[in-house]
């Protein structure tokens, strides 16, 4: 399709960097081991993906690595944690703090929920049963546990595609019916790159910060 057809050359462009492909196949194999995983390892993905929300991811990781290694992600009460976010410098110490621990009192249930379920059922089922997990984050942390057939449609990606003509503005409010539109869009060029989601946002990510991350 025309609309799709600067965003395909340029995935495709990356692709056939061996470089840029190895990179890109051995962040999916990370993601696979993750899912193979302890329900910890689990969570230090659940923090991350939490505090990557409106925030840069490359910090948010390094948050959620400093948590782990202090101890505070697996007993730290809120307190605890967004003094430590605040120390960090996190825009959002003490509503992300609290979801951390909200989502630290789910844990088991997530490690045993959700592989029973589908990539759209447990979306679904993640952004209603953790606070702080929207359609983003739920996809988010399921493409990093695993996962390969979600978007995680945030700025960089509406940057990328308004860049390439495929849509026209970043929409004010991304609801819930606009961004399975958005993905739709996203699964068509995939598919026309032959790739899955999870590896085109790899992609994209590359293209527009120049290293392949999480």
């Amino acid at each position: 399709m025309m609309e799709f057809a600067g965003l395909v050359k340029t995935v495709m462009n990356l692709k056939e960097d061996i470089k840029v492909r190895r990179a890109v196949e051995r962040r999916l194999r990370e993601f696979e081991f993750i899912g193979r995983s302890d329900k910890r390892v689990w969570f230090r993905e659940m923090a991350f993906c939490l505090l990557a929300a409106n925030f840069s991811a490359v910090r948010a990781y390094r948050i959620a690595l400093g948590l782990e290694r202090s101890g505070l992600l697996f007993s730290g009460n809120e307190d605890k944690i967004a003094s430590y976010l605040k120390l960090m410098g996190h825009r959002f110490y003490n509503t992300r703090a609290a979801f951390i621990v909200g989502a630290r009192s789910k844990l088991d249930c997530v490690y045993n929920k959700v592989p029973r379920l589908r990539d759209f059922e447990a979306r679904e089922w993640l952004r209603k049963e953790i606070r702080g997990f929207g359609m983003k984050e739920a996809s988010h942390f399921l493409r990093n546990i695993g996962r390969k057939d979600l978007a995680i449609i945030d700025r960089h990606v509406l940057r990328m595609m308004i860049k390439h003509g495929v849509i026209s503005n970043i929409p004010r409010v991304l609801t819930r019916k606009r961004y399975l539109l958005l993905e739709d869009k996203l699964r068509e060029i995939a598919r026309l790159c032959d790739a899955s989601l999870a590896e085109l946002d790899l992609y994209l990510w590359y293209s527009e910060k120049g290293f392949v991350f999480r």
